[in-house]
């Protein structure tokens, strides 16, 4: 009798024990709700918090979750997606090119084809490697500056804060979080960003035109595969049929997309304005057109002289030896202070006219 008491006992302290623990898990499951909901509430209120905010940063802030997925993981893959396109055209493409094109048309290929690569290559490494430029740390006697709200620092003009990278970045444009480059794009980088863009693109044309007919080959013996009787295709013909389509349809692919970011980028260097200046921009002109002024970006000196300035063109053969050749070139100034670049004869109107 005593000893089923005991186990009685035993059994109803378990079980009060279970319970007390099921309460705490259900009262820890509330208050990491509770967190989440003020957290939530907390972004909410804060992309509402002053007047600069519009549906552009609304969006890059719900991409936050999507930029550090890329940040991780498409680097890598977007790597490996391009290196097997060099791959496929140098074991399936380039043998057929030196048995059917003519000399003439294998010179252009090589050449050409060789050319681009070269500058891709050159362009994405010093994209990744080259430091955007930062404000010098504890200097107090720069001329012209704010103070950073967030480094509690001096900011000198068309520097901006990466909340990514948590310093300020001199002429910042944007911070690369996808899978291109996966850096800040500031005032030491910029051009090898978007030359790499631009030569990229170039690539990618140049391997959907030449690659069409072959494309168009390839697509109709797939197509084949599942007739009856079935064609007596080899492993390696399938492959290469297979090679090609990828090579196609990836290439388009990317042409597009990347065309698109490069014309902008584009249209951006002609008005003299980085990304996260055409925001601020175009807040200002409107705040000024209400008053019936006119808003001038004290920063452009022409949309032709800004491309020479933004390339580094100083002199005719520049075009050349720094603009369709790998350069390692510094850009104009340091970026703490913009002075009317020595190739700008032209002094530019003033930032505000009535």
């Amino acid at each position: 009798m005593r000893s089923r008491q005991r186990m009685f006992a035993a059994v109803m302290r378990l079980l009060l024990k279970c319970l007390r623990l099921g309460r705490r898990r259900r009262f820890k499951l509330v208050r990491q709700a509770e967190q989440l909901w003020h957290y939530g509430h907390l972004c909410l209120r804060s992309l509402l918090y002053n007047s600069f905010t519009n549906s552009d940063v609304v969006l890059d802030s719900l991409f936050e979750p999507v930029y550090w997925l890329v940040d991780h993981v498409f680097v890598a893959l977007v790597i490996g997606l391009t290196s097997s396109i060099v791959a496929i055209v140098y074991i399936c493409l380039l043998p057929l090119i030196l048995q059917t094109y003519t000399p003439a048309w294998i010179c252009w290929h090589l050449a050409y084809g060789h050319w681009n690569l070269i500058m891709i290559v050159f362009h994405y490494y010093m994209a990744i490697t080259t430091s955007p430029g930062y404000p010098p740390q504890g200097k107090d006697d720069l001329t012209g500056v704010s103070i950073c709200r967030k480094c509690i620092a001096p900011k000198p003009a068309r520097t901006h804060h990466c909340s990514i990278c948590n310093r300020c970045v001199l002429k910042m444009d944007h911070h690369c979080q996808a899978a291109w480059l996966n850096n800040c794009v500031g005032h030491y980088n910029h051009r090898y960003f978007f030359s790499f863009c631009l030569f990229m693109t170039m690539g990618c044309i140049y391997c959907s035109i030449s690659g069409w007919e072959m494309f168009r080959d390839a697509y109709a013996a797939i197509e084949t595969y599942y007739q009856t009787p079935p064609p007596t295709f080899s492993f390696r013909q399938r492959a290469f049929h297979k090679s090609v389509v990828y090579l196609w349809v990836l290439c388009s692919s990317v042409a597009l997309a990347l065309g698109a970011l490069t014309l902008w980028h584009a249209a951006l260097i002609t008005r003299g304005e980085t990304s996260i200046e055409r925001h601020i921009n175009k807040k200002e002109r409107q705040r000024l057109q209400k008053k019936g002024k006119v808003f001038r970006n004290p920063y452009s000196y022409g949309s032709w002289d800004n491309w020479k300035v933004f390339l580094g063109v100083d002199v005719p053969r520049h075009w050349l030896t720094r603009v369709l050749l790998p350069s390692p070139h510094l850009p104009h100034g340091t970026g703490l202070s913009w002075d009317l670049p020595p190739r700008v004869t032209e002094q530019r109107t003033p930032l505000l006219a009535i």
